[in-house]
Formats: structure tokens, C-alpha cells, sequence
């Protein structure tokens, strides 16, 4: 069996240099770095992770706990999350709690079983259980998207301005009735974009009217049954948002199901842009979370954490892009000018390469 003294020996270095090499604790000069790092291909040496846990009891992992991981929204959280540990030289363990809190304690306690160094969450709508374990076995944690209150490390995009903005956009072009078909009851997103939600509203003269408003739980069957809710009020909406990426295709389903084209009978919007929403016909005027960058700034924060276990908590929010398409009922932007015939411009674009 290869050792590190054999790789040591092989590469003319110290044994403590091959561990510095290893365990990124101490910087190395790039020709000996890549001297250890051939003679550990060469000897096919494997690094015991397992042992060294044992001195530093730092095992060089992270738990994360996200549901609806096929969610196209927490695939992109997942990459930032594990494209920063990665490259902090952590190992990344993931569990789905499927939004529901007892099977998030559950899943949280198995995470913490497997010794990681630390954990990301994205809380259920009733977090306290889970919380409360996290808190009183004192594991270095960071609630991602959601949050559970001061006193916690925490990292999201902003909600409740961006929902305005939405609401103010569509009031512009002339709607005066509204819906929002909304996420979960208790996630602080749902709390926040119903927030801005009537603040846009107030924002443009608009009165409050609880019957344009539905709750839609945050999934696609959810919003299909809210959206049918909102179109048989005796005044319904001429124009709606939904409150996540989800929601938006229950919404266009339910839209389908009865006959109602977008944007020619009613305008849509939405809160999380996604890959495709500039496939549909009309495409999606959406607002854009930062998605891997949420991901990778919960492990920036992680680690902050576990190299200064009692600095103060901090509450990190990113900003969100509001992107302009037609499902809001706007026009179609016109394509570039094509330059004049026989311009060095034309030239450019007709030349073979």
C-alpha cells in the first residue's frame, strides 16, 4: 500500500509537504506542488480523508438539505453550492426533505450522523423542529432561499421588490385587476412577494381585492386549481403573476384548459426566470433569480462560519433581473437593423471565414 512517505520520497520532498499539498493548509511553490502531484498519479496514492478526520475532526463535508432538487431553480442552486465546495476541497452530501417538516428533521439528524463539517437548508414552511435540533447540537448552518428569522446565517435573492416591479409593469400597460397566484403559506417567499405584491398595487393607485388572490402551494397542480379560482371571481384578472418557476406552468395549463391565449385574452408574468421561458410562445416576461450565485454565496458564508464560530450572524441578499419578453403583453422588440448593401458592416457579416 502507497504512503505518503512513499509519495514523500518519490517526489524529493517532505512528508509535511505532500500533507501541505493534500490538505491545502500551507501555501506551496507551483514546481514542487506539481512534482507531489505526479508522484501521486505515478504511485497511485489515495489521500486517507478518514484518518485525518480523526486528528482535525473536520471531516471536509457539507450536508445539504433541498427539496424539489429536479426544480430547474434548486439544480442551478445545486451547482453553486457544489462548484464552491468543491473548490474549497469539500465534499458535498445531499438529501431531499420534500418540504415537509418532520421528514426535514429527519433527513437534517442524518446529515449531522454522517459528521459533516457544516450544513445548507432550504427550510420548510415549519422549520422550528428542525431549527431546534440544529441549534442545540450547535451545527454550523446556513438556511439558503428561505428565511427562519434574526439570529442565522442566511442567504436569498430579494422577493418582495422585484413582485412589485411586476405589478407596477403590468399596471402601466393599463391593468387595473390583477391576480397572484401564490407559494406556500409560512415560506418567508410566499410572505415577501405577497408583500410586494400590495405594495405594487398600492404603488399604483390600486386597491387590495382578496378575491385575486390564491394560494397556489408552490407546485404546478397547485396553480392550475388557483388559477381556475382567479378566472371565475365575477371580476376576474386581466393579468397575472406566479409566484415561482412551478406555479407559472400549473398557471399556463389551467390557461390552456380553458381556451384563454397569452397575452391576446390575458398577460402573464412570473417570478423565476427558467431555461425554456424564452422557448414559449408568447415568451416569458419573468424575474431572474441569481441562482448558482445563491448557491455559491451559502458556502462563502459556511465557511466563514466555521473559521469563526462566534462571528455575528449575517443575513446575505442578492438581487434578482427583471427580464422583458411579450407574455406581459408587450410587443415583440424588432430585430437588428441589417446593415446597407455594400457597407464595410455588410461585408463583415457576408464574409466566408
Amino acid at each position: 500500500m502507497t504512503t505518503m512517505v512513499d509519495v514523500a520520497r518519490r517526489a524529493g520532498v517532505s512528508v509535511a509537504t505532500v500533507s501541505h499539498v493534500l490538505n491545502d493548509t500551507r501555501p506551496v511553490r507551483p514546481g514542487t506542488r506539481a512534482a507531489v502531484l505526479a508522484a501521486i498519479d505515478e504511485l497511485g496514492y489515495t489521500h486517507n480523508t478518514l484518518a485525518r478526520s480523526l486528528v482535525t475532526s473536520r471531516t471536509r463535508s457539507i450536508g445539504l438539505a433541498v427539496s424539489a432538487i429536479s426544480n430547474p431553480y434548486f439544480t442551478e442552486i445545486l451547482q453553486g453550492v457544489e462548484a464552491g465546495a468543491l473548490g474549497a476541497g469539500y465534499s458535498l452530501l445531499i438529501a431531499d426533505p420534500h418540504d415537509d417538516p418532520r421528514h426535514e428533521r429527519k433527513v437534517v439528524q442524518l446529515l449531522h450522523e454522517r459528521r459533516v463539517d457544516g450544513m445548507i437548508v432550504a427550510p420548510s414552511a415549519e422549520p422550528a423542529e428542525m431549527v431546534g435540533y440544529l441549534a442545540r447540537r450547535e451545527v454550523p448552518t446556513v438556511f439558503l432561499d428561505r428565511l427562519v428569522g434574526d439570529g442565522h446565517d442566511q442567504v436569498c435573492a430579494e422577493s418582495a421588490g422585484p413582485v412589485r416591479q411586476l405589478v407596477e409593469h403590468l399596471a402601466d400597460l393599463g391593468h387595473t385587476r390583477i391576480g397572484l397566484v401564490a407559494g406556500l403559506p409560512g415560506l418567508s417567499t410566499t410572505t415577501e412577494r405577497v408583500r410586494g405584491y400590495r405594495d405594487g398595487l398600492r404603488a399604483r393607485g390600486l386597491l387590495f381585492a382578496p378575491e385575486l388572490l390564491a394560494g397556489g402551494g408552490s407546485e404546478a397542480a397547485g396553480a392550475q386549481d388557483a388559477t381556475r379560482r382567479l378566472l371565475a371571481a365575477p371580476q376576474p384578472p386581466t393579468a397575472i403573476i406566479t409566484a415561482n418557476n412551478a406555479m407559472t406552468i400549473g398557471a399556463l395549463q389551467a390557461l390552456r384548459d380553458l381556451g384563454l391565449e397569452v397575452p391576446r385574452d390575458i398577460a402573464l408574468a412570473c417570478f423565476d426566470d427558467f431555461s425554456w421561458a424564452d422557448l414559449f410562445t408568447p415568451r416569458l416576461t419573468a424575474i431572474a433569480q441569481p441562482s448558482k450565485e445563491l448557491g455559491a454565496a451559502a458556502v462563502r458564508l459556511l465557511l466563514a462560519r466555521l473559521d469563526d464560530p462566534d462571528r455575528p450572524p449575517r443575513t446575505v441578499r442578492l438581487p434578482c433581473a427583471f427580464v422583458h419578453r411579450t407574455s406581459c403583453g408587450c410587443p415583440e422588440p424588432a430585430p437588428p437593423a441589417m446593415p446597407p448593401a455594400g457597407s464595410p458592416a455588410a461585408e463583415e457579416r457576408t464574409r466566408t471565414p
